[in-house]
């Protein structure tokens, strides 16, 4: 089980849910009109997604340019998302 956490494959799941989400939403609000327009929440996904990326290079020893890289992405793409949400 400790390997399991070790090699990152718990991110991975999330990961491959938070895109199956993604892809579910997008797909019912174009299919219907209905639901959260992908402008309203991609956003707040991309920078979940980025700071799960970061937690990844982490866990499974990556190099620390890569755990910067994907800590800076989330907070450009936070605050996008604010300055969207800001008006």
């Amino acid at each position: 089980m400790a390997e399991w956490f070790a090699n990152g494959r718990p991110i991975d799941v999330a990961l491959a849910m938070t895109a199956l989400e993604a892809l579910l939403v997008t797909g019912y609000f174009r299919r219907t009109g209905r639901g959260v327009p992908p402008a309203e929440f991609l956003g707040n996904l991309a920078s979940g997604v980025c700071l799960m990326l970061a937690l990844r290079c982490g866990v499974t020893g990556a190099a620390w340019p890569w755990v910067a890289v994907f800590l800076a992405a989330a907070l450009v793409a936070h605050l996008a998302d604010l300055r969207r949400r800001w008006r």
